[in-house]
């Protein structure tokens, strides 16, 4: 075992090694600060770190000693989950990949992206900004960092199927993949899910189309790539507007993009503040009364209306900006959503 553990350090890159070491810190760190943190506690945790990145080491050796016969490409944990169960139903898991982005693209800088300065100024900005835990911000990059080593891994044979719907989250998305595999010789093809959705599922009398593609089922995504599989290869013309208008997108320092005309367009971040002010507006007159709106209220409220796809973080993340702004008056802390609520002044 001990020769094992000299070659999983030995065949670790920086990177890991540098998050493996943060957890550990970590740890130790809140046994050291808080109280209730046992030692027995501590050590369990450590132990847990420890396996839990064994485990890692030998999945990632057993991965890349595969060689899948097609790749997918999705960005978001929910269509990722959704598309692996279509797979494995299809009865084809064990010789189709799906390596999926943990993110949101149309929130948050996305100036040279490309390179290690322009991931640094993402997270930096998320963490400055966006009301997340340090953990969950850490799994982010973490898993950010991971699927661009799984690109890197993808075999030059093997088609890549590159999963999108309409929104500026997915295509800024599929601009910045193509980016990156710019140097692959695969064939790529492009799921447009929004498309192939309204083709195959849409129903006459119901004016209904998923602004992204976590929101359809793993039934459907599998009967919408049953349907396709026949669809031509992304041309090279083609690749090369794409990265084009990746270029473009990645010297813009805005860091809000909707989805408008069937383009991205890079927007002011105080682009929906004027849609939550009216939205408490609505919702005091629909009540008839000036009380305090939980703010998850009115968060979930206003994103069942905007016809854009930028997650509810963000939303609040303005919210606390009306607030400073002396636009919204508040009754709590605002550490998280669920923990204050908002009126107009």
């Amino acid at each position: 075992m001990i020769d094992e553990l000299k070659k999983i350090v030995k065949n670790s890159d920086e990177e890991e090694v540098k998050s493996l070491l943060y957890h550990m810190f970590l740890h130790i760190h809140r046994a050291e600060e808080i109280e209730q943190y046992s030692e027995k506690q501590t050590v369990l945790d450590l132990k847990r770190i420890y396996h839990d990145f064994l485990n890692y080491k030998q999945n990632q050796s057993i991965r890349r000693d595969t060689q899948y016969k097609i790749v997918h490409l999705v960005f978001g944990d929910s269509p990722a989950g959704g598309l692996k169960l279509a797979l494995k139903e299809m009865g084809v898991q064990d010789e189709e990949k799906v390596v999926p982005f943990s993110d949101i693209f149309s929130v948050g800088p996305v100036w040279r992206l490309h390179e290690k300065e322009g991931l640094s100024n993402r997270y930096e900005w998320l963490k400055n900004h966006i009301n997340m835990d340090d953990e969950v911000l850490d799994y982010y990059q973490e898993s950010f960092n991971q699927t661009l080593i799984e690109l890197n891994d993808i075999p030059l044979d093997a088609p890549i199927i590159i999963w999108v719907g309409e929104n500026a989250h997915e295509q800024t998305a599929l601009r910045y993949v193509l980016n990156q595999l710019k140097n692959k010789p695969n064939d790529f093809f492009i799921m447009n899910t929004t498309t192939e959705y309204k083709s195959l599922f849409n129903i006459p009398d119901r004016d209904f189309s998923p602004l992204h593609t976590g929101e359809i089922s793993h039934d459907q995504m599998r009967i919408i790539y049953e349907k396709s599989r026949t669809q031509n290869a992304v041309t090279p013309k083609e690749r090369q507007r794409l990265e084009k208008e990746w270029e473009q997108l990645s010297s813009k320092q805005e860091v809000l993009r909707v989805w408008k005309n069937h383009e991205i367009h890079s927007v002011d971040e105080s682009y929906f503040d004027d849609y939550l002010v009216d939205t408490v507006r609505k919702i005091h007159t629909k009540r008839k009364n000036h009380d305090f709106i939980k703010s998850a209220r009115l968060i979930g409220e206003a994103m069942g209306h905007i016809p854009q796809y930028i997650g509810d973080q963000f939303l609040e993340y303005r919210v606390r900006h009306l607030i400073v702004n002396g636009q919204f008056e508040i009754k709590g802390v605002p550490k998280a959503m669920r923990y204050y609520s908002v009126r107009l002044l």
